[in-house]
Order: structure tokens, then C-alpha cells, then sequence
């Protein structure tokens, strides 16, 4: 099948250029001017329009289950709810329980993803050590194309990471070319300020932040900074919500570690005046951790993103209905930890960084795109408009606009965190392996067209210790 998107300006990470974009058989074979469609091509006139890479959401959690139920949003409703917002491959979590073998949750995620209407890959959670998790490890990245491992350094009596964990972890993942990430939130702080908002009776969302402070993130951020310092391993901290964590990571940045960030679309754009919201329902809709924070980080972040200090935007996709969050009546630690926003996360980052002049067309490219393929090793098949590169393509229409709300929008969710926000910007249509799956509100997704997407282990360093082990005896330093 061919397709030709003729007459729009072509917008990569690094320039635009006005470009024709012939595609054949899900590749991009051709990017120039007065390029010819071959007879029977479908051909989409984006005049006026940009054309760039699909976005790539690098952190999405699909049917996952979690704090005794399971995510509304499975893999294939997911997926195709990104691509009517512009993104055409995500990266979810497998998360195995303590205890519990990470490949056998890993083929139990796979076969929950085989319903993917757009491309998918994996990162997986470490949340305990012994030999095994140490041979699972290589395996995941030697054979089965994971190439990045997850650590939560909160959520105690689940799936918390101690230090011991990370150690462990951070030292075979250096071993594998691999690449740690880390939820940094400090596990006991916030386990034992939730014991003591609960005895002090303040019972509902409203304690959710008072839990868990910008200070217990700022700890964390820092403690994982310095033991991928120490150990010499790359370090990627998931969605970063305080400028005490943003801190942490400048410091290290200008230290000459190599330390990444990721921003949330909600943290950038909603407060946490959301949990003092009178009704419990819309109050809880909005429950998720790290929790929405006070506007002053709002505007730290986006000085992160425009700096690039934090180089990608995800969602932290992860929905629960009303009926669910309701577990958490009288109770906030049982509110089931999540929101939505993969849809919309494209359009509200264009609205209020392109068009507010906080970022350009070529950063939010970056942004969305092309930095998550870049630090998750699968560019230039994916993140750019570029002859060889996958046709995951957004014709994108600037002057188009749209209200966000929970009852046109495309996600297995009752809420939007978003809800009521008018944009200007949105995709035309999606191109996703080559097919056009969104056209002009229409969404034609295919159940199982989405493909599992290998990302190779990156070439192996000396850490920090072998690095000082090797100036006193060289003999002992093997890799």
C-alpha cells in the first residue's frame, strides 16, 4: 500500500522543510519536493499543515492491575485513543509483584498487548533481588529487546524498591547496556504521612499531596541520582512533578551525569487545587502519584523543558473509572492511583507551548517524539519524517480546535483531567505503519496492527568504580 502527503512543511526535531512524503508498505521511501504519487496511491493533502513524526508516549500504563483492581484502559482502546490524538507508539510497564518471575510477567503483558492497534514496547519493573531476577535481566535484554528497567522507590508493602534493589538492579542494567528509570518519591515518608493524615481524621483526596510532599520527591530524585552517580549507570527519572526534583537533576546535568527527565501533560497544566474540588468524584478523579502540584512548579517544569533539562512528555496513562476511585471513600491510600490524558496529551503541549511561544515547532517535536526514540535507542526508525524511518506520521492542522471532555473524547475512561480546555492544534490525520488510522475525527483502528518493537541494548561502559578500580590494579576490572 502507498500513500503520498503532499504539500505540507515537513517538522523534524532538528528543522522544517516544506516536503512531499511518499510512504510504501509502512516505510517512508521518499521526503522531497513535487514528489509523484504511483497509480492507486491514497493521497493527503496537508496544505497549510505540518507533517511530523507520530508522538511516542514513553510512559503508559494499559490494563494494569493495581491497588486491588485493574486499569479500565486496555491495550487495544489505549492505543487507539493515542492515535486519534497524534501518537502512534507507546511504552508500558510490566511490573511483577515481589517475589514474582519478571519473564513470566512479561509474556503475560505481551499477550495483553497483542491487541494493539499502534506499535508498543516495554520497560520492566525490578521490585526484588535474587539470582534470578539478575539472569531475567540479561534475558530481557539479550533476547527479548527490553532495554530500559523501572524502579519505584515508593508504594511500601508493594512493589517499593529498597536501596538494595536499586543497587543491584543499577549494576546489572550497566552490565547490560541498559538503562535505569526510576518513580521517585521517598516510600516510608509518604507511608508514615499517610498514617498520620488518616489518625488526624482527614480522610479524603485533599490528603493525598499533603502525603506526599515535593520534598519526598526532591529526597528520592536525589538518592537515585547518586547511586546511578556512583555506580556510573544513565539514569532516567519518570514523570517529574517538583522543581525540587528538577533541581536535583540540573545539578547532576551540570556535573556531567548523564541524567534524563520526564514531564507529565498534567503536571504542566493542572494544580492541585483539583483534590480540594468538593465533590469526592472529581477530587479522586484526579488522584495519582507524584499528585498535582502548586503552580509554582508548573512553571519550573516548563522552564525544564525549554532548557533541556527534562527532555520528554509522557501521560503516565494509567484510568480508573469513578465506580473504582470510589474504593478510596474514607480511605485516600485506597483511591486506585491514576488518570488519563494519552489522547490529549499533543494537543494541550501544542496549545500551551507552541502556540503560548514557550516551545518551538522543532522542540515540540523533541518533546513528544524524537527524544524518547533517541534515549530508548529505536531512532531513526522511529521520532523522525526521514526515507527508511517507520510511517508513524501526524499531519498536523494548527488552526484547528476543539473542548476537551470526557464525553467526546476517545479514552475507556468517565473523566479527562483536561476537561473543558479548549485547544488549537490537532492532528488531521495519524499515520500508523503506513495506514491512516485517524482522518478527520474519524478513527479507524485494526485490533493486533500494532507491533511489538525491540529496542537494543545500548554498548556497555565502565561504571564509576571500575572506572577508579582500574587507576590502582587494571588486572582486577573485568567486563
Amino acid at each position: 500500500m502507498s500513500l503520498l502527503i503532499r504539500g505540507g512543511t515537513v517538522v523534524n526535531a532538528d528543522r522544517s522543510v516544506r516536503a512531499d512524503v511518499y510512504v510504501e508498505d509502512g516505510t517512508i521511501k521518499a521526503v522531497g519536493e513535487n514528489l509523484e504519487a504511483p497509480s492507486g496511491a491514497e493521497v493527503i493533502d496537508a496544505g497549510g499543515q505540518y507533517v511530523m513524526p507520530g508522538g511516542i508516549d514513553p510512559h503508559t500504563h494499559m490494563q494494569l492491575p493495581f491497588m486491588g483492581t485493574v486499569a479500565s484502559e486496555d491495550f487495544f482502546t489505549g492505543t487507539a485513543a493515542a492515535m486519534a490524538g497524534g501518537t502512534t507508539m507507546i511504552i508500558d510497564f510490566v511490573i511483577p509483584g515481589h517475589g514474582e518471575s519478571l519473564m513470566d510477567n512479561y509474556r503475560t503483558w505481551r499477550g495483553w498487548a497483542e491487541k494493539a492497534c499502534a506499535d508498543y514496547s516495554f520497560h520492566v519493573a525490578v521490585t526484588w533481588w535474587d539470582e534470578t531476577v539478575h539472569k531475567d535481566m540479561g534475558t530481557l535484554v539479550r533476547e527479548e529487546g527490553v532495554n530500559s528497567f523501572k524502579h519505584f522507590m515508593a508504594y511500601k508493602n508493594a512493589i517499593m524498591a529498597e536501596d538494595e534493589v536499586l543497587y543491584n538492579s543499577f549494576c546489572r542494567a550497566l552490565e547490560l547496556g541498559a538503562m535505569v528509570t526510576a518513580h521517585a518519591e521517598n516510600g516510608e515518608l509518604v507511608f508514615q504521612l499517610q498514617k498520620k493524615l488518616m489518625e488526624m481524621g482527614i480522610t479524603g483526596p485533599e490528603a493525598h499531596p499533603l502525603s506526599r510532599p515535593p520534598a519526598a520527591e526532591g529526597e528520592a530524585a536525589n538518592r537515585a541520582i547518586r547511586l546511578a552517580e556512583v555506580i556510573g549507570v544513565p539514569l532516567y527519572l519518570v514523570h517529574v512533578s517538583t522543581e525540587d526534583a528538577l533541581n536535583e537533576i540540573i545539578r547532576a546535568r551540570n556535573a556531567g551525569q548523564r541524567v534524563y527527565g520526564e514531564v507529565l501533560a498534567g503536571h504542566l497544566l493542572v494544580d492541585e487545587s483539583v483534590y480540594r474540588h468538593p465533590d469526592f468524584d472529581v477530587a479522586a478523579a484526579h488522584v495519582m502519584s507524584p499528585p498535582f502540584r502548586e503552580k509554582h512548579h508548573q512553571k519550573a517544569l516548563w522552564k525544564g523543558l525549554q532548557s533541556g533539562n527534562l527532555q520528554t512528555t509522557a501521560t503516565d496513562h494509567c484510568c480508573f473509572c469513578a465506580d473504582q476511585k470510589a474504593m478510596g471513600k474514607g480511605d485516600f491510600t485506597k483511591i486506585p492511583n491514576g488518570t488519563g490524558g494519552v489522547e490529549d496529551r499533543m494537543a494541550v503541549l501544542w496549545t500551551h507551548g507552541v502556540n503560548s511561544g514557550k516551545l518551538t515547532m522543532e522542540e515540540f517535536v523533541a518533546t513528544t517524539s524524537t527524544n524518547a526514540a533517541k534515549l530508548f535507542n529505536i531512532f531513526p526508525r522511529k521520532g523522525a519524517v526521514a526515507v527508511g524511518a517507520d510511517a508513524d506520521i501526524v499531519v498536523w492542522d494548527p488552526a484547528a480546535t476543539k473542548t476537551i471532555s470526557a464525553k467526546t473524547h476517545h479514552q475507556k475512561v468517565d473523566y479527562n483531567i483536561f476537561e473543558g480546555m479548549e485547544v488549537t492544534g490537532l492532528p488531521s490525520h495519524t499515520v500508523a505503519g503506513g495506514i491512516v488510522t485517524w482522518r478527520m475525527g474519524d478513527l479507524r483502528p485494526t485490533m493486533g496492527a500494532g507491533r511489538y518493537v525491540k529496542r537494543p541494548a545500548f554498548a556497555p561502559v565502565f561504571g564509576a568504580l571500575e572506572k577508579a578500580a582500574a587507576l590502582l590494579r587494571p588486572e582486577a576490572v573485568k567486563r
